[in-house]
């Protein structure tokens, strides 16, 4: 199983790759997850990256393919993986997909977590986080018992300082320009697959199993 999960910030593609790790045990694979590593670890890789991070630059495709092109000689890999926060757009994909067909690992699905807009927005300018056990509330749709004080352990709830609905629209405004070519790319291929990404996390879960049978 190789897929890659395309959706904006907030759209709760990350939850959906953590439940698909747990059912189908294959790793999930996030690029800022393999940046942060590389450097933390000091690989020639991670040195080329922190250079490039440390300038103010953006870190180029080529290391991150290389990266990625590492993960998956992991033995973890070798029955699948979920690719999550790359390819952003359609150099990338391109670029992706020339590095899998040189492993013989062509990609199988990019399935896409659909959102409205708006509920993205509700979503995120609503998240409280507990500072303690890291449980996730929402002031909107899921709010905690007492305000600002988590349900589980009575730790106190914070909100990231970037959850705001002036950066969020600018985030979205961004991911539309990127991922819009993306969704073509992949529907030309016979690879996309939507998913209706409001509502129950379960059943949005299911519906992304559906697709994967």
């Amino acid at each position: 199983m190789r897929i890659i999960l395309l959706g904006a910030p907030g759209s709760g593609k990350g939850t959906q790759a953590q439940m698909l790790v747990e059912k189908y045990q294959i790793p999930q694979i996030s690029t800022g997850d393999l940046l942060r590593a590389a450097v933390s670890s000091g690989t020639e890789l991670g040195k080329k990256a922190k250079s490039v991070m440390d300038a103010g630059q953006l870190v180029s495709d080529d290391i991150v393919l290389g990266m990625i092109k590492e993960r998956l000689a992991e033995n973890d890999a070798k029955n699948g993986f979920i690719l999550d926060g790359f390819p952003r757009n359609q150099t990338q994909a391109i670029a992706l997909d020339e590095l899998l067909s040189e492993l013989n690992w062509p990609l199988e699905s990019a399935i896409l977590i659909n959102v409205n807009k708006e509920d993205i927005v509700e979503r995120i300018v609503g998240r409280r986080t507990c500072a303690d056990c890291k449980q996730v509330y929402n002031t909107f749709t899921s709010p905690p018992a007492t305000e600002d004080v988590c349900d589980k352990c009575g730790g106190e709830l914070t909100h990231r300082a970037d959850d705001n609905e002036e950066t969020i629209r600018k985030r979205l405004d961004v991911y539309e320009e990127q991922t819009a070519p993306l969704i073509e790319y992949f529907t030309k291929q016979n690879k996309l697959h939507s998913v209706e990404g409001s509502g129950d996390i379960k059943e949005i879960f299911g519906a992304v199993c559906r697709i994967l049978k």
